[in-house]
Formats: C-alpha cells, structure tokens, sequence
C-alpha cells in the first residue's frame, strides 16, 4: 500500500534507495536524540519520562 503511494510520486530507484538509508537514518537518529539528552538539561526533558519521574523528584 505504501510502495504504492510512494510510487506514484517519486520513482521505483528511489525507493529503493530509501529502503538502504532508513536503518541508517533511524541510528543517526537516535544517537542525535540521546546527545540532546546528554548536552542540554536532561532532567527537564526526562521528567516527561513516566518510569524516570518519579526517581529525581526534590524534597522540598
């Protein structure tokens, strides 16, 4: 279904270039979200996380 609709817009060659880069670009994507969880403050975007919310909360 997919292949389909994909084919009427760009070609057959395309696709199947595509079908190599998507593992590729699901590493690199995923080694890009764990930097900006490492170099920006990773306890303000891992409180949206619900099993590692509970663990940092401040006693106050």
């Amino acid at each position: 279904m997919v292949q389909k609709i994909l084919s009427t817009f760009v070609g057959a060659k395309y696709i199947s270039i595509l079908r190599t880069w998507v593992p590729n670009l699901a590493a690199w994507g995923t080694v890009g979200a764990v930097a900006v969880v490492h170099f920006t403050d990773w306890r303000l975007i891992l409180n949206y996380v619900p099993y590692i919310n509970g663990k940092f909360k401040k006693d106050e």
